[in-house]
């Protein structure tokens, strides 16, 4: 960090350097905003699906009918009833 320090002090001068470290961290600090926007935005599109799936189910459609009773065969003696 000083060897980085003393080369932007040479680089930008002692007037230069308040103002490029003020650009510098703006420039940090936007770059946070961006990718904490993005983790948040990648969060909720993943927490989209569980939404959909806790909504309840739609509503079912109405019963049909009873059937007409149908005679059945009687049981066949290789069936084991109980």
């Amino acid at each position: 960090m000083l060897i980085i320090g003393a080369a932007a002090l040479l680089f930008f001068g002692p007037d230069q350097l308040p103002k490029v470290a003020k650009r510098a961290g703006q420039a940090m600090r936007e770059v946070q905003n961006t990718s904490q926007a993005f983790i948040r935005e990648i969060e909720r599109a993943a927490e989209e699906p569980d939404r959909e799936r806790d909504l309840p189910p739609p509503p079912s459609p109405p019963a049909a009918p009873p059937a007409a009773a149908v005679p059945t065969e009687p049981a066949s003696r290789d069936s084991y009833e109980i």
